[in-house]
């Protein structure tokens, strides 16, 4: 088969690769339709379903897992689709089937449930439900890439007040201003605009989705006494954690790695109409191209991507097997 294959920093490409091969009890040889990029029981799916792989694979027997904590599996799963072993960008891929593959309603496309893999549960439970956003809140959102778009739309589903997204890039803020309130650009003291709409306070919920050390202690200055900051971003870099300002305004800082335990309820949330998930995909490939999308992703400030997709299953196809 065909899968991308990473070989050094700047150095991947679509080639020839071994098929993958059932191993345990639990495998199952997937058909890759539709997968995004990046900046997992055999009782319920049957031989030919349409299935979302999720990006954390689960075991179901340990510790963690039996918490839902699936993003921590210690018997194998947890994050290794791409990251331990071969990934999901090739022509198929074999998962932990027992746990990790959900069944998709005939009703949903391939482009809106690709989002669903990653993006919308990373976004909705180490933003929202971490950040514990709740009716009534002001909740500002740093970064306005598919993850901070995706906690926006989340957060919606909590019938916050308002909120703020921040970001530098014009056609990103634009992007945020059709499913938020409010957006400001980090060089013009966002600070001042949330403590403007808040009545001086600061948000209830900041959530950092961006991955730098100047955007995490943005929000911690954009945060309210009693508020919490929500790290999603990936941070490559260590932060400073200005705890003599932080002290005293009993500011709760929650970190974490997705579980995708809410992917049911998300699939279930967008085959209903209530998540806007193909509108944050801006640019469609097939999975042969998969260098030339590697490259738009790369270009994004040129380019104007936000989600990139590789594959997808046709309308008509998925109008016609549903009917």
């Amino acid at each position: 088969m065909k899968g991308y294959v990473f070989h050094a920093p700047g150095q991947s490409s679509w080639q020839d690769v071994p098929d993958p091969v059932v191993k345990e009890p639990a495998d199952a040889v997937v058909r890759v339709d539709c997968v995004t990029i990046c900046g997992t029981d055999l009782r319920t799916v049957r031989p030919g379903d349409r299935v979302l792989v999720s990006c954390i694979t689960v075991c179901g027997r340990c510790l963690y897992c039996r918490r839902a904590m699936y993003g921590q599996c210690r018997g194998g799963g947890g994050w290794i689709l791409g990251h331990l072993i071969d990934g999901t960008q090739a022509e198929y891929v074999v998962p932990f089937a027992d746990l990790s593959v959900h069944p998709l309603p005939e009703t949903l496309t391939d482009r809106d449930a690709v989002l669903l893999a990653d993006i919308f549960p990373t976004a909705y439970e180490v933003g929202v439900l971490n950040g514990r956003v709740r009716p009534g809140d002001a909740v500002a959102v740093v970064g306005a890439g598919p993850i901070g778009l995706a906690a926006i739309a989340t957060a919606r589903l909590c019938s916050p007040e308002r909120i703020i997204a921040v970001d530098p890039s014009a056609a990103r803020r634009e992007a945020a201003r059709r499913l938020g309130d409010a957006v400001a650009d980090p060089a013009e003291a966002p600070e001042e605009l949330t403590a403007h709409l808040t009545d001086g306070l600061g948000a209830d919920v900041v959530v950092e989705a961006v991955g730098i050390p100047e955007t995490f202690e943005l929000c911690t200055r954009m945060v309210r006494p009693g508020g919490c900051v929500a790290n999603v971003g990936v941070h490559g870099k260590p932060a400073t954690l200005h705890l003599e300002d932080l002290w005293i305004k009993n500011v709760t800082i929650t970190t974490g790695l997705v579980d995708t335990h809410s992917t049911p309820t998300l699939l279930r949330m967008a085959a209903a109409g209530r998540l806007p998930t193909s509108e944050l995909v801006t640019h469609t490939f097939q999975l042969e191209r998969m260098e030339e999308a590697y490259d738009v992703f790369g270009r994004a400030a040129q380019s104007g991507a936000l989600k990139v997709v590789l594959g997808g299953q046709p309308p008509t196809e998925l109008a016609v097997r549903a009917a």
